[in-house]
């Protein structure tokens, strides 16, 4: 603990941790000094000189921003000295700034106007040069720029140092001309900027807002609701500003657990999906009579209606054809509490274990692999732990930056700030592979187990193993060992591409840097050795002793908001909340007590990728989806269009006519995650609240409404007064969720699970002392090739992910705006000696066709992908990669190869 400094600011004793300064001593003790350059967030530079204060025995005022509190010090923040100071300052400022405060986005909201109005600065006269700079001639269309309101305070250049770590800001010119331009006086999107608004967000002026806000009124007489983004697994939480009944901006919280001000470009502008127009507003039962209006081919209905038709025929399905023609999938999209009742129909109700969601397409390998040689399938360590106190990282599989962007820039701020060591293995050449130090290791799509081989083998032959933590907490080394030896530099080099000196590098680094952490997405999961990946980066974990520990850890990257909420509460084939496995009797014979049923089935039920055979095949003959679109994120989209035709029955509840709502004979409209309560799981097993912004539109519902509804109808009467309550029953039958309660959340506590009682304050690192299993198992593996390999038909190897400005199958990323104005279409990375090859430039449409299926995209030409690799996404439903991905599955987890796949290209003419 740092030594307590004393010091007296305006005759009143302050006592503050040593390396405080003045200006956060005087906080501390409620004390206000004006700021303007300053922001906790970001490094004091004294700037502005706004701040200044009279210290006894110095000579004349000084930034107290800037000035560390010293033992004994003698503080007076408004002498009459000082007060003149902050005076001059003020108006100086206002010399050549607009005076048009009133038609201002940020009346009533501006700093600049809130310290002149407070110290009473009248605007000066001013007959000199002035500023004239063109408004909002940059076409970024997100970012409004009018730097003839900038004051030169500097943050929006700190701010993406700093935080974002893109250095886009930077001041150009001296005296009178200095102003802040992007890049080397660039437009924005040409010098790099991701569009996270996050300069936006510490702007004290207006010299930068939020473009699609503008129009709304002054911020600073909005209401405001804390929330938690419905994208990505990181949860990072912001306000929603309303106004009208309308959502109008999004503006960053710094008090936020996980992300303080820092979003992505899809948190803070990815909101306007919805309000969208296309928004489901009724119940909609199939009628092909139907040939105008919204929605041809459907009818509305009333709830009754709707919901009577689906319950009869669930009931029917499961009554005449067996409990296991009806299949369930649930949502990482919708809440905590939402998931746990639709196992709870699926099971209760509908006798079967055919319920999952996507965590079968992304994460099923981590839970599968983790579960094994730890004893629990989750992220080990906080984001904040794993990231910044950590000596080195080792990214595996997961462009981070794009796919999980907060978590990026904590990576690229421990480089920058913490002198932290980055190892990247990546097929691409990924945003983090051009930071500082950075070794990339350039991987062959799918030999991943043969990588982490050779860098074990390496880190045993030089001793850097903890031989000690080996010893005392783990078992099955010596079977490891035999294995991992046959791995030589050459061997793995042969196997994988990567030339063996950087192996060598990336072992010395692993090996001799303590504690370390390893990141990794589906990169890594989405393989048929998915788990075996898994179990290999926890083999090398568990050899450097990186295992409960702050700093290190395994950190699988959860990709939707509530991922890891749905596998918590029990939306896998295989386990009841909690992971309590549905073979075992005791925990059968437990949850039948605790719902009042009987028959609960032992048997393991069908995954997402298993029920659309078994729907093609006409083994199930009901299928009900919430929220899940398997028509643009399973494999084989061939296949599963055909299986979606085929079934007898199917009910969607969605927000949106998405690509498998198309199919459905009944449609129930959910309300989005900004028009209901609830919680989600984000990936260091945080549980953190949703509350309603606005309402919905129309009479859709509440999905937890909807499914209590269903349930009753079905013969099973279900009724919660609200999501608190059932978080409630949760904690009873879940002991990893055992303390977890609304009433903590809403008071503030931060809980990752297990949260073991209600006193209990959760667990932010796994495996202190002992592994959820006991002792941690290494299982000795051998590379394993994928399942389709190129060849003279199909000579590139494909595989798929992400863009920033994007989210999965683009249900609500496509509906938004803003982002489609960042990227309207499908791209697909080739090499340009690939791209010579065939005629191919920059912008050509292309035509990707594998063994099962084609689709379309424009080409982007880059040097980002090898030769012979190529890179697509599935967020547009023509440009769709899942046309041509295969089904392979990895036997354990049941996870589709997305990650490889045999294609050819053809340039369209």
């Amino acid at each position: 603990m740092s030594q307590m400094i004393n010091l007296t600011i305006d005759g009143k004793r302050v006592a503050v941790p040593g390396g405080s300064t003045v200006l956060e001593a005087a906080q501390a003790a409620g004390i206000e000094i004006p700021t303007l350059c300053h922001h906790p967030a970001l490094t004091p530079t004294g700037s502005c000189r706004l701040c200044v204060v009279s210290v006894d025995g110095m000579r004349g005022p000084t930034t107290a921003c800037t000035l560390p509190a010293n033992e004994g010090m003698v503080v007076n923040t408004h002498t009459d000295e000082v007060v003149t100071l902050r005076k001059f300052v003020l108006s100086m400022l206002l010399t050549d700034h607009p005076n048009d405060c009133m038609r201002c986005e940020v009346d009533g909201n501006c700093e600049l106007q809130r310290w002149v109005y407070e110290y009473d600065v009248e605007w000066p006269a001013h007959s000199g040069a002035r500023h004239n700079y063109p408004v909002d001639s940059d076409p970024n269309p997100v970012v409004f720029v009018d730097m003839n309101k900038c004051i030169l305070c500097g943050r929006c250049v700190r701010t993406c140092q700093e935080i974002q770590g893109c250095n886009v800001w930077n001041f150009s010119q001296r005296g009178f001309d200095t102003h802040v331009v992007a890049g080397a006086e660039q437009l924005m999107l040409d010098s790099g900027c991701e569009s996270c608004g996050n300069c936006v967000a510490i702007c004290p002026v207006g010299a930068l807002f939020d473009k699609p806000s503008i129009g709304w009124g002054r911020a600073a007489y909005q209401e405001k609701v804390r929330t938690t983004c419905t994208y990505c697994g990181v949860g990072c939480q912001f306000d929603f500003n309303v106004k009208d009944g309308k959502i109008t901006r999004v503006t960053s919280a710094e008090d936020a657990p996980v992300n303080g001000l820092a979003l992505c470009v899809k948190g803070r502008y990815g909101w306007d999906f919805i309000h969208r127009e296309d928004r489901l507003t009724a119940p909609l039962i199939r009628d092909e009579s139907v040939t105008a209006g919204p929605w041809p081919g459907f009818r509305e209905a009333s709830w009754d209606e709707a919901l009577d038709l689906v319950a009869s025929k669930l009931t029917h399905y499961r009554d005449t054809f067996g409990p296991d023609s009806v299949g369930y999938l649930s949502s990482a999209k919708c809440t905590n509490e939402e998931n746990y009742l639709m196992q709870k129909i699926a099971r209760g109700i509908g006798k079967t274990n055919n319920v999952d969601h996507c965590a079968r397409l992304c994460h099923a390998s981590t839970v599968a692999g983790l579960a094994t040689t730890l004893g629990s399938g989750a992220m080990t360590n906080s984001i904040e732990d794993s990231t910044m106190q950590s000596k080195v990282l080792f990214v595996i599989g997961s462009n981070t930056t794009e796919q999980h962007p907060v978590i990026g820039t904590k990576m690229r701020k421990a480089v920058r700030e913490n002198g932290t060591k980055i190892i990247v293995a990546d097929p691409r050449r990924i945003s983090l592979t051009r930071l500082p130090g950075c070794l990339h290791l350039q991987q062959r799509p799918g030999t991943d187990i043969a990588l982490v081989n050779g860098l074990m083998r390496e880190i045993l032959v030089n001793g850097w193993e903890d031989a000690e933590y080996i010893a005392a907490r783990t078992e099955g080394f010596e079977e490891l060992k035999a294995v991992v030896m046959t791995y030589t530099l050459e061997k793995t080099e042969e196997i994988t591409g990567v030339p063996a000196a950087k192996i060598a590098e990336a072992a010395r680094i692993l090996g001799t840097h303590k504690p370390g952490a390893v990141f990794w997405s589906m990169g890594i999961t989405q393989h048929t050795t998915g788990v075996y990946n898994v179990m290999s980066l926890s083999n090398m974990q568990m050899l450097l002793g990186n295992l409960g520990v702050a700093g290190g850890g395994v950190n699988p990257l959860r990709g939707q908001n509530n991922v890891q909420g749905a596998c918590d509460l029990g939306c896998l084939v295989n386990v009841y909340p909690g992971y309590q496995a549905v073979t075992n009797p005791d925990f059968k014979a437990k949850f039948e007590k605790a719902w009042g049923v009987e028959g609960l089935s032992d048997k393991v039920g069908l995954t997402v990728v298993e029920q659309m055979h078994a729907a093609h095949d006409g083994r199930i003959k009901a299928l009900f989806i919430m929220a899940e679109n398997p028509m643009t994120s399973d494999p084989d989209l061939n296949h599963v269009k055909e299986a979606l035709e085929t079934v007898d029955f199917l009910v969607v509840q969605e927000i949106f006519m998405s690509e498998t709502a198309k199919f459905a004979d009944v449609i129930l409209p959910g309300l989005s995650f900004a028009e209901k309560a609830g919680t989600f799981t984000n990936t260091e097993r945080r549980i953190q609240l949703i509350r309603p912004a606005v309402k919905g539109p129309g009479i859709a519902r509440a999905d937890w409404e909807i499914l209590c509804d269903l349930a009753t109808r079905m013969g099973y009467p279900m009724h919660y007064n609200n999501p608190a309550e059932i978080m409630d029953e949760i904690a009873q039958v879940t002991p990893i969720y055992a303390g977890v309660h609304f009433s903590r959340l809403e008071a503030g506590e931060q809980l990752c699970w297990p949260v073991k009682g209600d006193e209990h304050p959760g667990t932010p690192i796994l495996h202190i002392g002992q592994f959820s299993r006991g002792k941690g198992l290494f299982k000795a593996l051998e590379h394993i090739e994928p399942q389709e390999a190129p060849d003279a038909e199909y000579p590139f190897t494909m595989t798929t992910g992400r863009v920033i400005y994007h989210w999965h199958g683009g249900e609500q990323t496509r509906r938004s705006e803003s982002l489609m104005a960042l990227c309207p279409g499908p791209r697909v990375e080739i090499n340009p000696a690939d791209a010579s090859r065939l005629g191919i430039v920059e912008g050509d449409d292309l035509k990707v066709a594998s063994r099962r299926g084609e689709f379309h995209a424009q080409a982007e030409v880059t040097e980002r992908v090898e030769p012979g690799i190529i890179f697509g996404t599935f967020h547009f439903p023509e440009g769709n990669v899942n046309w041509a991905t295969g089904a392979f599955l990895d036997p354990i987890a049941k996870i589709p190869e997305f990650k490889v796949t045999a294609v050819k290209v053809e340039k369209v003419a």
